[in-house]
Order: C-alpha cells, then structure tokens, then sequence
C-alpha cells in the first residue's frame, strides 16, 4: 500500500504520481490520496484512481496549515460533504472509495463522530504518539510524563522537500509544531477502552455495525454551553485529578 500525504491533494501532481505507479506496478498497489476537504477534490482523486482518499486540511493537532497558508476546512463539514461525494460517486459509478477521516481527534467519542459522519476509516496521530510503542522519547515535563510529538511539516522534521517551491532554502516554513503529548502507558490497554467506548455508543444508537451507524446516527451541531454542560459543572470534585 502506496499513500501519497499531502497538505493539498486536489492537484495534478498526485494524479502524475497514481499514473507513475499504476504505470509501473498496476494494481498490485492499493494507493491513498490526499488531503481533500470537498466534493471536488474526492472527485478528482476518485477519478485518478486513488483506492481510497484522506480527508482533512489543517485539523491535527501538530498542523498549523490553516494559520501559516489560509487553507482548510472544519474536519466535521468537510467529512460530511466528502462521505456524500463517496456515495454519489459509488451509484454512478459502482465502485466504492472509501475515505479516512484524517485530523482532528481529541476525545475518544471523536472517533465515534467520525464514523458516524461517513468515514470509513481513521488517522490517529496524537492518539498513538501517547503510548510506549510510539518511537519517541517520554521525558518529564513539569512533574509529568510526555511523549514528544512533532509534525512532517515542522523544523524538526526537516522534511522540507515536501514543500519545495524552489529558490532559496531560507524561503522555507513551516506547517506543523514540535510538541509534546502526555503520556498514556501501553497501546493495548488504551486502544482496548476506546474501543469498547465506541461500541458502547453504537449500542446507545441502537446499531452494531458501522454502515449502520451512519444510517441512523443523529447529528446536530451543539454550542459551546451545551459542551461545558455534558461535563463535570457545578460541583466540587473530591479529587485533584482533572476531568476528561
């Protein structure tokens, strides 16, 4: 499997690459493509020959597209355009590509929302940089353990060939941050809790598979209030730990 990761997937660029590799392996590749945050861009990438597509620009949390370069989209808007785009293309077409939704989970209720919304797959930076198996450092950071986390567009990558627009090198800059995340012990025992909140939400829709999921779940768009309300509010917590 072949995935072509870019800020901006909807270019002639990515279409040349599909060509080059299908040119010279066929279809014995599965190849990915992206980003993309609307109708167009899945389209352009569907056609390409693209087996599945990334959605997302600028919603990671290391990525900083939309500040420095004044692109993207909320992950939640364009998820649903994209996911709608997949099914039209698919009664047109007959064939399914199916989309990853790429960026923006914070929460493990998030992965649950991004299913729901039409992704059929997901992209978890943050969520596994947390773990011992991630292959960076935990280090001590104000009485806490951190496990550092930078992204492909940061000075520390110096990756910077994903960017070139030629001229001088100084003209570089940069789409992601050097950060860290708080440390959350082995992937297992993690993974194994975010799972079985997400089939506990699905059990609360009352389905128990994911097409399902996207079928029946009911979506509607919440104000800040009612997201402190959902919270711990109005109490006194007989613990010093923060709540999630």
């Amino acid at each position: 499997m072949l995935v072509i990761d870019s800020s901006e997937g909807y270019t002639c660029w990515q279409k040349k690459t599909i060509d080059w590799v299908r040119e010279h392996y066929g279809d014995k590749v599965k190849i990915g493509a992206g980003n993309v945050v609307d109708k167009d861009g899945f389209r352009f990438l569907a056609e390409a020959g693209a087996d599945f597509v990334k959605v997302g620009i600028g919603g990671g949390s290391i990525c900083i597209t939309r500040e420095t370069k004044g692109i993207g989209r909320g992950q939640a808007t364009a998820l649903i355009e994209v996911a709608a785009a997949r099914d039209q293309y698919f009664r047109e077409t007959g064939i399914y590509v199916p989309i990853c939704s790429d960026g923006g989970i914070v929460h493990d209720y998030h992965m649950t929302l991004a299913l729901a919304m039409g992704a059929d797959f997901l992209m978890l930076g943050r969520y596994f940089a947390r773990f011992d198996e991630s292959p960076t450092n935990k280090v001590m950071i104000n009485g806490a353990y951190m496990k550092e986390y930078w992204g492909e567009g940061s000075n520390r990558a110096r990756n910077w060939q994903r960017y070139d627009l030629g001229g001088s090198a100084r003209l570089s800059f940069e789409e992601g941050v050097d950060s860290y995340v708080t440390y959350a012990g082995p992937l297992h025992d993690n993974v194994e809790a975010s799972l079985y909140k997400v089939k506990s939400t699905m059990c609360n829709v009352g389905v128990t598979n994911i097409p399902d999921l996207q079928r029946d779940a009911k979506l509607t768009l919440v104000s800040s209030v009612s997201i402190v309300e959902g919270g711990a509010h109005d109490v006194t917590l007989r613990s010093n730990s923060s709540v999630k």
